[in-house]
Parts: C-alpha cells; sequence; structure tokens
C-alpha cells in the first residue's frame, strides 16, 4: 500500500473508515453508476430495521460514500463496488451479506457476490511498517557507526598526545623523557598508530637519515628500533646501527607498514625483537663501526638508576602516612588507588590500570601486590612518576617504593 492509497481511503468516508466491503456485480443488460447505487438503497430499505437502514448509516457517517466501476463488453456489464464502514465486525458483516440480497439493477437482472470485506487498519499497520522500515534504513546509512565514533574521538586524543621533540621537531609520544626504553619508528604516522594502542614512549627519526636527537637519545635510553617490514627498513636498520647505540632492533611482518599494524600485530612484533649483536651479525656489522660503546652507555644508566633509588625514598611524611594507608586498605583487593600527587583520583582494579591511566592521566600509582615488569611499563608508559606496592619484582626499575619503606625500614 503506498500513501496514495491510504489518503483514498479517507477520501471514500467524512469519518475514519475501519472496513470496506468488496462486491463483484454483474449484470444481463446495459446499466449505469446510479442503477446501482439506487438498487442497494432500494432494495436493502427496511429489509435490515431501523438500525442498519443504509441512508441512515450513511447520514450519519458510519458508512461513507458507496465507490462502483463498471466495465461494459457486449452488452453485459461486470464491475466492482466497495462501501466503507465504521460499524463493528458484526454489522459491517451483516451489510456485506444484504448485498447479496439484491437481484436486479435497473431494467436488467444482477447478481452480486462479495468477495471479502478488508480491514483498514491492517492495511495501514502494514504500511505504517513498511514505511518505518524505510526511514529505519535511511537512519541507519546516514548515522555515524559507534566504533567510527570512537575512532574519531580516539584520533582527537591522539593528535592532542601527539608532541614535537628536540630542535629536529621530531614526531613523539608525550613520554619519551619519563620513560627508560624508547620505540624509534620511520615516520610521524607510525607514531600516531601506536599511541593509538597505548604506546607513549615512541618517537621518529623523521626520514632516512638519524636525526642528533635520536643519537643522543641513544645514550642513555633502551632503544628498539621498530621498521617497516620491506627493503626500506633493512636501509633504515643499518643507517640507525651506524649512527646511534640501538639495544634492539624489530620489523613489521614482511610487506606491512608500522603505520597499518593492529594492537596484536604491533605487541607480537615487540615480543619478537632481536637484540643489536644479533642483528649486526645478520647483516655483517661489525662492532667497530658502531658511534657508541655499550659499556658506557650501560654504564651512565647504572649511574641514573642509582640517583632515581636514591630519590624515590626521599618523601615527606604526610605523603607516606598517605600512601601507607592507601596501602592497607588495598589488601587482598587486586586493585590500585590512581593519584595525582596527593589527591586521590580514584580506585581501580589492576587489570584495568592501563585504561583507567589513559583516562584519569594519574602521576602516581599505589597498588596492592607486587610490582611486575608488565606494571612497571604500563605505568611507565602512561608517564606514572612513582609506584607504590608491597613489593617488587627482581630487576624491575624506576621510582618504586615498597611498604617496608614506609614503614621506615631500608
Amino acid at each position: 500500500m503506498n500513501a496514495e492509497e491510504v489518503i483514498n481511503v479517507g477520501k471514500i468516508s467524512p469519518v475514519a473508515a475501519k472496513y470496506i466491503v468488496k462486491a463483484e456485480i454483474k449484470a444481463k443488460g446495459v446499466i449505469e453508476k446510479p442503477d446501482v447505487i439506487g438498487a442497494i438503497f432500494g432494495q436493502t430499505e427496511g429489509l435490515l430495521g431501523p438500525d442498519l437502514e443504509l441512508r441512515e448509516l450513511q447520514k450519519s457517517g458510519r458508512i461513507g460514500r458507496i465507490e462502483v466501476r463498471l466495465d461494459t463488453r457486449n452488452g453485459k456489464v461486470e464491475g466492482t463496488i466497495e462501501i466503507p464502514s465504521s460499524m463493528d465486525k458484526a454489522e459491517t458483516a451483516i451489510i456485506a451479506a444484504a448485498l447479496e440480497t439484491i437481484d436486479r439493477v435497473g431494467p436488467c437482472e444482477a447478481e452480486i457476490k462479495v468477495i471479502g470485506v478488508e480491514d483498514v487498519r491492517e492495511r495501514k499497520r502494514k504500511y505504517i511498517v513498511d514505511k518505518a522500515k524505510e526511514i529505519l534504513k535511511n537512519m541507519m546509512i546516514r548515522a555515524p557507526d559507534s566504533q567510527e565514533i570512537v575512532d574519531e574521538v580516539t584520533e582527537t586524543v591522539r593528535q592532542a598526545e601527539l608532541v614535537e621533540y628536540g630542535p629536529e621537531r621530531l614526531p613523539a609520544g608525550p613520554a619519551v623523557d619519563s620513560s627508560e626504553e624508547v620505540i624509534v619508528v620511520e615516520g610521524r604516522a607510525d607514531v600516531l598508530n601506536l599511541l593509538k594502542y597505548g604506546f607513549k614512549n615512541v618517537i621518529s627519526i623523521g626520514g632516512a637519515k638519524i636525526p642528533k636527537t635520536i643519537i643522543e637519545l641513544s645514550k642513555s635510553k633502551t632503544m628498539t628500533l621498530f621498521v617497516d617490514g620491506d627493503r626500506g627498513g633493512d636501509i633504515i636498520i643499518k643507517e640507525a646501527l651506524m649512527g646511534a647505540d640501538i639495544d634492539f632492533v624489530t620489523r613489521a611482518p614482511a610487506g606491512k607498514e608500522v603505520e597499518e599494524l593492529t594492537k596484536k600485530e604491533i605487541h607480537k612484533a615487540l615480543r619478537a625483537k632481536e637484540s643489536v649483536e644479533q642483528v649486526r651479525a645478520n647483516l655483517g656489522i661489525t662492532r667497530e663501526h658502531a658511534a657508541h660503546a655499550p659499556e658506557r652507555k650501560r654504564q651512565g644508566r647504572q649511574e641514573k638508576q642509582e640517583e632515581k633509588s636514591k630519590k624515590h625514598v626521599d618523601l615527606p611524611e604526610d605523603k607516606k602516612e598517605l600512601f601507607k594507608k592507601l596501602l592497607e586498605d588495598l589488601v587482598g583487593t587486586r586493585g590500585a588507588y590512581l593519584l595525582r600527587d596527593t589527591e586521590v583520583l580514584g580506585k581501580v582494579p589492576l587489570v584495568e590500570l592501563s585504561r583507567y591511566l589513559e583516562i584519569l592521566k594519574a602521576d602516581t600509582v599505589v597498588m596492592d601486590g607486587i610490582v611486575t615488569r608488565k606494571v612497571s611499563a604500563i605505568c611507565r608508559n602512561h608517564g606514572v612518576d612513582l609506584i607504590v606496592a608491597r613489593d617488587v619484582e627482581s630487576g624491575v626499575n624506576g621510582r618504586i617504593i615498597v611498604e617496608k619503606e614506609l614503614e621506615g625500614s631500608e
């Protein structure tokens, strides 16, 4: 049913029609529409009693205008009759049955046969359902997908987190200075992709030539070179190993670029990183070609770490008391408090630490349990300056305070 058909129902009756009686007529001679309408009113008059008198029903608007369509062929007439009704089912059925009692129209013998009573509301309901489907389809076509909205917001956040680092204004994440480990990629798009998945300790070389900023960073940071899985990536590896003190090297899968990798592919590539000695051996680069001595670099890092370890216990008493109280509250919860200085921003499950650090931008984490390498890396990548915990896993570095230090014993 289209919109025009719905409107036509309204034209048939001055009131809202609920049913339409449909009948076929056959006459053995030539008749006109007025003959049919006259026969309907005349031959049913007094037949059904005063309450179902067709003329009175039409005056009161309980039945609408009778529509007659006739087709004359070979001296005979066939056609259809439609009577809209706003009465109930029983009364409408009686009117429909009365039509079949008509046996003469004008001067001719005629036969009227009821073919059905159509429920106009059902027709309208079908139209409403079909139209609603069309509207909903158009809405779904025009409305943005929820993932598109998330991607748009994430892209905006990534753009905001992107910084320019060093005199060469290299594209980088916000945690390059605060992280001990730095991921070095080829271009700006690579930095944006890693920022998307929470890697904030990332910086781009901005071209094939290794910038001085990268060389200087490599003297004090653990550097992982992350290149595309193509021939260009191999060239950059050789250039970087000749000019900077790179510690590890990893590649995107063959034929892929870092900027198009998924989170799973990035993690897989970083877990498969190779030591610089192994890469040098594979590429035929001798140790003498390296610009910096690894031993001197490790010594500088050790001194830097020792300096940090001296600082991390130097806290005011009020902070120590606050951290001690928060640690006691966390016993057995596998949770963590996120703070900005001494302001508690929220209490979160440890398993969702990364997500909430992304949102709350905390600089201190007080946590239940032991600081593992994974937890340390998550905090470092999100710019956390201090971790307070019950204990720390062997070999984990950074500004970490354990419970015994809060109690005053070393």
